[in-house]
C-alpha cells in the first residue's frame, strides 16, 4: 500500500479535509477544520491532520475564476500553500478546484442535506475536498497510463546487436526504408539516462546515426555494414529525406551519419 494522499479545500474560515483510500484509488470525505485566524497555528493544525491520517502527499485546491484566471482567493491559497511547504517535509501539490464547492452543494441538496446552517457547512467543505482529491487521482492515473504507454513504445523501439567480440550493443530504431530496390535500417545508440551528459558538448555535431544494409530472406534477415562511402552518403541523404516525414526537418538535418557499425 502506498502512503495516503490528503486534500484540503482551503477557505478563509474553514478547511475541508478528504483522504484517499489505502490504495489511492478514490477519495473519502473526512472532516472540516475551523480556522483560528493565525496562519502559523492553522498550518500546524493542517499538518497534524495530515500526520494523523498517515499522508505522504498533500493536495490543496486552487480556486480559479471560471475562465481559469486567478483571483484574490487564489493568492490567499497560494500563500497558505507556501507556508505549508516551508513547514512540512511532505510534498504539497495543488489542484484546480473550480466548481467543486458547487458540485458538493448540489449533491448534498440532492441527498436532502441542508448546507445553510454552520453545523452542516462542514459537509460541503469535506465533500468539496473529496472532489478535489478525486480529480487529482484521476489525472495522476491518466499520467501513469501515458507514461506506461511511452515506456512500452520506447522498449519496442530498442534493438540489441552483438558485435564480433560478443558484446551486446543497444540501439534505438529510427527508420527502415527502401532505396533503389534495397532495404536499409537506421539506428542510433541507446544511451541510459544516467550516462547522458548534463550539457551537450559545444563540439557535438548531433546524434550519431548508424545505417545498415538489410539483406537475406524473411526468416534469415541480417544487417551488413555499408563499406562504400559514396553509397553510404546517398543512403544517408535518403534517410534524412524520409525521416522528415516522422520528425522535424531541422532535427533530421542535424543527424550525423556514421559507417562504424557492427553486425
Amino acid at each position: 500500500m502506498e502512503p495516503r494522499i490528503i486534500a484540503f479545500d482551503v477557505g478563509d474560515r474553514r478547511i475541508g479535509v478528504a483522504v484517499s483510500d489505502p490504495f489511492n484509488e478514490y477519495a473519502i470525505p473526512s472532516d472540516t477544520y475551523f480556522r483560528t485566524g493565525d496562519l502559523r497555528r492553522d498550518v500546524e493544525a493542517v499538518l497534524a491532520i495530515a500526520k494523523e491520517h498517515g499522508a505522504g502527499l498533500i493536495v490543496c485546491g486552487l480556486p480559479l475564476n471560471a475562465d481559469g484566471t486567478e483571483s484574490v482567493q487564489t493568492e490567499k491559497t497560494r500563500r497558505f500553500v507556501v507556508a505549508l511547504r516551508k513547514a512540512s517535509q511532505l510534498p504539497v501539490d495543488t489542484e484546480d478546484e473550480r466548481y467543486s464547492t458547487l458540485q458538493a452543494r448540489g449533491d448534498l441538496h440532492a441527498m436532502g442535506v441542508s448546507a445553510k446552517r454552520d453545523k452542516k457547512k462542514k459537509n460541503v467543505d469535506s465533500l468539496a475536498a473529496a472532489y478535489i482529491l478525486e480529480r487529482y487521482l484521476e489525472e495522476n492515473k491518466r499520467g501513469e497510463t501515458m507514461k506506461e504507454e511511452t515506456n512500452n513504445y520506447e522498449d519496442d523501439n530498442l534493438v540489441e546487436l552483438v558485435d564480433e567480440e560478443g558484446n551486446t550493443l543497444s540501439f534505438e530504431h529510427l527508420l527502415t526504408f527502401e532505396y533503389k530496390g534495397e532495404w536499409y535500417v537506421a539506428l542510433t545508440p541507446a544511451v541510459a539516462a544516467e550516462e547522458e551528459p548534463e550539457e551537450a558538448d559545444e563540439d557535438d555535431e548531433g546524434d550519431e546515426v548508424v545505417i545498415y544494409h538489410l539483406v537475406g530472406g524473411e526468416n534469415d534477415e541480417q544487417l551488413e555494414t555499408i563499406e562504400d562511402d559514396a553509397l553510404l552518403d546517398e543512403v544517408f541523404a535518403e534517410f534524412c529525406s524520409q525521416y522528415e516525414d516522422f520528425e522535424d526537418a531541422d532535427e533530421a538535418a542535424e543527424l550525423d551519419g556514421d559507417d562504424d557499425g557492427e553486425e
